[in-house]
């Protein structure tokens, strides 16, 4: 072999590494690129929090390149907040919240509900308190949250026990501790909570509990996502939704289990976690025609209160197919 062929093929072979290592490192930044991550917002003690304690939905999605990063929120207002800053990508949040972020524009649909949780919401006050209907509540002070699942049992019980909701002077607060701080310090006569946050009040302080939800709000948890990232990874969420429905059915028959699973991830105490299982029924169910008018009537209760100024079509914001 002559001295210019030894040299062309020394050539050829170094230019030959160099391309091979230029698709390896093109292989390796394409799937840097095609990495995901599904962005998930969940409030304490709900289907998505006991899901995220399993760590199989990360199990599930890791061969398809995607990572989970959870988020928590001290309530549904401020996770809808989160979704329509396109800070998260799915997440769950309470009937009324749903209400509220439809009416305000937050660009979220509903895929899916959970079973009623009536008994999961009540309104209480003190064990000591001469209050002992709804009825009596006119005038008085009750501190509950803006949107939350509670306000809307509190205008239906009033309803029902013939006020309105302008009989009652409402403390406006942001999260559930607040609430609770407030209830305790005795500034207000009355309060709203919902489960685990019930479930805890009911265990340290024995309130005398007015009204819960039974036979005025089924008091739903809704599954919500930004309409374009489902339009672009149905796959995914169809997943979620799967491995969601394993947890649940687990969950379903081990309430003490589920107790102790969470228990260390919120820091509650398991005698509540417990309480607040035993009264769940935990299964998500597609939305239909009932649960769109459930949700209608909650808009048309505020919108003519004046605490909603957009008299939304709760059909109009449902996903168009079917993901479960």
């Amino acid at each position: 072999m002559t001295t210019t062929s030894t040299t062309s093929n020394k050539r050829r072979l170094v230019l030959q590494g160099a391309a091979a290592a230029a698709l390896v490192s093109a292989a390796g930044w394409s799937n840097a690129a095609e990495e995901r991550t599904l962005r998930i917002g969940y409030q304490k003690f709900n289907t998505l929090n006991i899901l995220k304690g399993t760590g199989n939905l990360e199990k599930a999605l890791a061969p398809l390149g995607w990572k989970v990063k959870w988020f928590e929120f001290a309530a549904g207002p401020q996770l809808t907040e989160a979704l329509n800053a396109d800070a998260i990508d799915f997440g769950h949040a309470a009937d009324t919240p749903s209400v509220f972020a439809n009416a305000s524009g937050v660009n979220a649909v509903y895929l899916a509900a959970e079973q009623p949780y009536p008994k999961g919401i009540g309104i209480f006050v003190a064990q000591d308190s001469p209050i002992r209907s709804i009825r009596e509540l006119k005038g008085k002070k009750v501190a509950l949250g803006r949107g939350w699942n509670v306000q809307y049992l509190l205008v239906r019980a009033l309803e029902e026990a013939g006020l309105s909701y302008n009989d009652i002077v409402p403390v406006y607060l942001s999260n559930a501790a607040d609430v609770r701080a407030t209830f305790q310090s005795g500034n207000v006569d009355a309060a709203g909570l919902w489960d685990p946050f019930l479930a805890g009040q009911e265990i340290s302080t024995r309130p005398r509990i007015l009204r819960d939800g039974t036979g005025l709000s089924n008091n739903r948890t809704f599954h919500l996502a930004t309409p374009k990232f489902v339009d672009q990874n149905k796959n995914i969420i169809r997943i979620l939704f799967a491995e969601l429905k394993k947890t649940n059915n687990w969950t379903q028959a081990h309430p003490q289990e589920t107790a102790d699973l969470l228990a260390p991830q919120l820091g509650v105490d398991p005698k509540v976690l417990r309480l607040a299982t035993e009264r769940r029924n935990y299964t998500t169910v597609p939305i239909d025609a009932g649960i769109i008018q459930e949700q209608q009537q909650i808009v048309e209760a505020f919108y003519k209160l004046g605490l909603i100024k957009n008299q939304v079509q709760v059909k109009d914001k449902v996903y168009g197919e079917a993901l479960l």
